[in-house]
């Protein structure tokens, strides 16, 4: 059976990720790395670019700068906030992008059962209309989930297009054009999900009384009546805010927002993405606050001017290269906080140009008070992460029912190691059941970036995660492919996870910084305390290298005009302008045959009972019918376990819903058992988080089907939505 297993292995191979480091075979067979690495003093400048001034004007294309600068409310002047809806669902419903304010993704429908899920058909098939222009690169990866609330849908195109359309028929209602530049939207082009929320100031029956918010790839805030879609011309200007106000110099496609904003008490609070591997000096990640009423500016948390809540005047900006959070937050409106997931400083791979403020929050859940912008609580996943372990989940918030009878508002964080921590969400300490403890991690090895002595790793909940690589677990299509990957191996740095950086020799990132859990996020049963993740196991094959090197390589940032788009993993490279060293990305693989070096699975999931400590059942996830050496689909249906990016509903009838898989299929999984008990072929990837709902008695699932450039899945513009045939029952 091993064998068996190894040969249909074998055959999983890379549609995902793109190219590799062949750029850099011949700095691979370089002498062996010193005690401590450095790059010559005469090698840090590029001699190809020059950054600009930080406060010169954003360069024109950007659509947010045609906007006007948006007024400061004072926080006294802040409405009373109207109670959302996702607090408590009604049961048919689903009006955020995690079903509920808690960002659970558990539906309470029973209608769909192990017993009769097989039957499921498709309802309708939705088109955004969006699609990749002709002669443009593709960065389409839609990621979209809709909301429910009443009889419609609520949803975003990859363009941030918003539409609304009919639950039951599919029928479009209305379609707001955003009006979105291709050329603006950074390395993907996402939009997750929208926000829906009652004012409190627009009486019911008035326009823009229930409104459907966005924020956009080329930085603007929209807010449109969830009746008709016309714009709220009461909100911002003309019912657009300009998120680059306060930001600098910026170009397009270096900041852009591909999450839904949270609304806390009468708060919208609004993060970004600012892309990977640039300039050390990129814009800020600041985090802002702003009234749901008006559009109007609140504050702002800037790391390295924590003092200064205001909006920055004319004359200045928000500090740059901070850690940013590019991901979905949650917010908590009893506490008062929204939970931020962050990243990194700019440069992902080189921590020593950072403040102390920043190697603070980077890769950290902050918890931070709404009404202020106050951080309340910091909790940190990596210490001086250079390995791009930014939080790429969205939190999930619970109630936990200790041993002494007392309940703690508690906070579940999955991030891309594996590890899940478990948090009091009101102090961010972790709970007694679940301690975190520091564990020594290896030295670093670059003399002018020393590494932090210890790590933290969480006990109590199972590491999604396996053991460290070994030379002997090498993978190949052939005997001589094996050995390839293992010369691979040997020429590498490799001492286990946290393997820090090294200019001499490649080093081996595992788990990768697509490993564990990332924007698909987990499911939570809050009935049984059961968790659901999805994750991955696709190591990282990794160089740095110094400034005439990245020169010889192009490594140019984003906003320098001899930059050329690029896709796949050299996408990923780091220029990281304005410091030492540039930076090669790519995964473990072969490169002939790009299938990766390590034995699959490459992609698990997992169910956890939380009450229990313990792994109910684990299973690899994703078949490889769609997947093979060279990117050719083998056709077979076997589950070997394939990368996937994307999350799952679990629902009160046993039943679980995911796509994710590079198969580019929708999965409905036995919540009892893990095992798969039906499937469907999409039109395109389903690298989205699949939801529910109920329309007139009768449940649908639903699941953008849009696919992915990073993951190399098809693309298509479609929704597709299940329902059971014929008439709805109780």
């Amino acid at each position: 059976m091993r064998n068996q297993v190894r040969l249909l292995g074998l055959l999983l191979g890379g549609t995902i990720l793109g190219t590799s480091l062949s750029a850099v075979k011949a700095q691979e067979a370089a002498s062996p790395s010193t005690s401590h690495e450095t790059a010559p003093a005469e090698e840090t400048v590029s001699t190809i670019y020059h950054p600009p001034a930080p406060n010169t004007p954003q360069a024109t294309g950007v659509n947010a700068a045609n906007l006007p600068d948006i007024d400061e409310l004072p926080i006294d002047q802040l409405p009373q906030a109207v109670p959302q809806e996702s607090a408590n669902p009604k049961a048919e419903d689903w009006p955020a992008y995690g079903r509920d304010d808690r960002a659970t993704r558990y539906s309470p429908l029973t209608q769909i059962t192990p017993e009769n899920v097989s039957r499921l058909q498709r309802a309708f098939v939705y088109h955004t209309g969006v699609l990749q222009p002709k002669g443009k690169l593709n960065r389409l990866a839609p990621e979209t989930a809709p909301i429910k609330v009443g009889d419609s849908l609520y949803l975003c195109s990859a363009t941030n297009d918003m539409m609304r359309v009919d639950a039951a028929t599919g029928q479009e209602k209305w379609h707001f054009h955003a009006h979105e530049s291709y050329d603006a939207i950074p390395f993907t082009s996402a939009c997750k999900s929208v926000t829906y929320y009652t004012s409190s100031t627009a009486a019911d029956g008035q326009t823009c009384h229930n409104r459907i918010i966005e924020a956009t790839l080329d930085n603007r805030m929209i807010a449109v009546d969830a009746e008709d879609g016309k714009p709220c011309e009461a909100f911002g200007h003309g019912g657009q805010v300009n998120l680059m106000q306060g930001m600098g110099w910026s170009v397009p496609r270096f900041v852009g927002v591909t999450s839904p904003v949270p609304i806390i008490n009468g708060v919208i609070v609004v993060n970004h993405e600012v892309l990977d591997g640039q300039r050390r000096w990129a814009p800020s990640g600041v985090i802002r606050g702003y009234d749901a009423e008006s559009g109007k500016f609140l504050w702002a948390w800037d790391v390295n001017n924590p003092d200064n809540h205001h909006q920055p005047d004319k004359d200045h900006y928000y500090s740059r290269g901070t850690p940013n959070s590019w991901t979905a937050m949650t917010g908590d409106n009893a506490l008062g906080l929204v939970y931020v997931p962050m990243g990194n400083s700019s440069a992902d791979y080189y921590s020593a140009m950072r403040s102390d403020a920043e190697n603070k929050v980077s890769s950290a859940v902050v918890a931070l008070d709404v009404r202020t912008g106050e951080p309340r609580w910091v909790f940190q996943t990596v210490h001086k992460d250079v390995w791009d372990y930014d939080i790429g989940s969205q939190a999930t918030l619970f109630d936990y029912h200790a041993d002494d009878g007392s309940i703690i508002p508690a906070l579940i964080m999955p991030t891309k190691r594996g590890q899940t921590f478990i948090l009091d969400r009101r102090t961010g300490k972790p709970l007694p059941d679940f301690p975190v403890v520091e564990k020594p991690a290896p030295a670093g090895v670059m003399k002018d970036d020393p590494r932090t002595p210890t790590q933290p790793w969480s006990v109590g909940v199972p590491r999604l995660g396996f053991p460290d690589l070994k030379e002997s677990d090498m993978w190949g299509v052939s005997p001589l492919d094996q050995l390839a990957c293992r010369i691979k191996f040997r020429r590498a740095s490799y001492v286990g996870e946290f393997t820090p950086p090294s200019l001499k020799k490649p080093w081996i990132e595992s788990p990768g910084y697509n490993g564990g859990s990332d924007w698909g996020s987990i499911s939570y049963n809050p009935q049984t305390g059961i968790m659901l993740a999805n994750w991955n196991n696709v190591p990282m094959y990794n160089q740095l290298v110094n400034r005439k090197t990245a020169d010889q390589l192009r490594l140019i940032p984003v906003d320098v005009p001899e930059y050329t788009p690029r896709h796949g993993m050299t996408a990923g490279n780091a220029a990281q302008a304005e410091t030492p060293y540039g930076t090669l990305v790519g995964p473990f693989w072969n490169e002939f045959t790009r299938v990766m070096c390590n034995a699959p699975p490459y992609g698990m999931l997992t169910a956890i009972d939380l009450k229990a400590h313990k792994v109910l059942w684990q299973r690899p996830f994703g078949s490889a019918r769609a997947n093979g050496p060279w990117g050719l689909p083998t056709g077979l249906p076997i589950e070997i376990g394939t990368p996937n990016n994307g999350g799952s509903v679990m629902t009160a009838g046993g039943v679980a819903f995911i796509g994710a898989s590079t198969d580019n299929q929708i999965h409905a999984v036995d919540l009892k058992t893990g095992k798969t008990l039906w499937t469907d072929v999409l039109p395109g990837g389903g690298q989205a988080n699949a939801m529910t709902y109920a329309v007139n008695g009768r449940q649908y699932v639903a699941i953008m089907a849009g696919g992915h450039h990073l993951m190399g899945t098809p693309v298509s513009d479609q929704l597709v939505v299940y329902t059971l045939p014929g008439q709805a029952t109780k």
